[in-house]
Formats: C-alpha cells, sequence, structure tokens
C-alpha cells in the first residue's frame, strides 16, 4: 500500500522506525518530514503535510506521529476529507477505518514503542472500511454532513 508518514521532531524517531518496518514489508512511503529531530519545529505543519497530500491522492492513507499524538490529530482532523483517529492498539486501528473509515492513523512516540506500533500500522493497513453494512454508513453520511455544514464554499472552516 501506499502511505504519506509524517512527524514533527518528538516523533521523528518513531517515524524513521515505522517508515524502516513498512518500507521492509514492501509497502511505498512518501516520507514529508520531519527529516531530524534535532531541530524544534510545530506539529500542525506536519499535520496538514499529510492532509494535503491524501486531498490531493498522494495516497488513500497517512500516518502521523508526535510526542503524544495529539496535536496532529487535532490538526489533522481540521482539514476537510481527513478522519485521523490516535491508535496506540490493534483494534482501534482497524475499527477506526472498518467503521468510521478512517484515513490517518496517529500514534504518540512518547506513549508507544516500536513493536506496538508496527502491530498497530500493520491492523491500520489491513483494515477496510464495511461500506455493506448499513449503519456504518448512515454514520459516515452523517459526520460528511457535519463536515460540509462547517465548511464555506472555498473549503476553508466557517468563523465560529
Amino acid at each position: 500500500m501506499k502511505l504519506v508518514i509524517s512527524a514533527d521532531h518528538a516523533g521523528f524517531p518513531l517515524k524513521e522506525e515505522v517508515r524502516a518496518y513498512l518500507t521492509k514489508a514492501g509497502h511505498e512511503l512518501v516520507d514529508l518530514g520531519a527529516y531530524d529531530g534535532d531541530h524544534p519545529d510545530d506539529y500542525p505543519d506536519f499535520a496538514e503535510k499529510v492532509g494535503d497530500a491524501i486531498r490531493q491522492g498522494v495516497a488513500k492513507r497517512g500516518i502521523l506521529i508526535c510526542g503524544s499524538g495529539v496535536g496532529v490529530c487535532v490538526a489533522a482532523n481540521k482539514i476537510p476529507g481527513i478522519r485521523a483517529g490516535m491508535c496506540h492498539d490493534t483494534y482501534s486501528a482497524h475499527q477506526g477505518v472498518e467503521h468510521d473509515d478512517m484515513n490517518v492513523i496517529v500514534l504518540g512516540a512518547r506513549i508507544i514503542g516500536p513493536l506496538l506500533a508496527y502491530e498497530v500500522v500493520d491492523a491500520f493497513i489491513a483494515a477496510k472500511f464495511i461500506a455493506n453494512e448499513e449503519r456504518f454508513t448512515r454514520r459516515y453520511k452523517k459526520v460528511l454532513a457535519i463536515e460540509a455544514k462547517y465548511q464555506c464554499g472555498d473549503g476553508s472552516a466557517s468563523p465560529a
């Protein structure tokens, strides 16, 4: 599977491990930075890179990593069409895709270690949205309606 991956300085070491693991497993990864963990940077920049890449069709799914996972998750979910979920267990990783069509998995590098991160991203990658089950489709359409309600015609968010 082709994926985009990105992390801020705090998530950089785990990003490198996950990227190497998935590449070795045969997946194609587009690395959107950070490219080192030595320089403090801002997590919203990396969330936006992943969101934009998915919206532009570079890949259908992405992986975001920061220290806790919270920051990039909040930022990514501001981007129309992005459904990011923070997952530190395999159940949430596959269930988020199967029930909610999650397209970005978020990991907290200070929360999860590499071995569990590999299992979590494997579960995310293997999962498929269960589109033939009415309850999941109904709920998904409601999420899309909420997103549309708060968007301006130019794709930006409506002012609060």
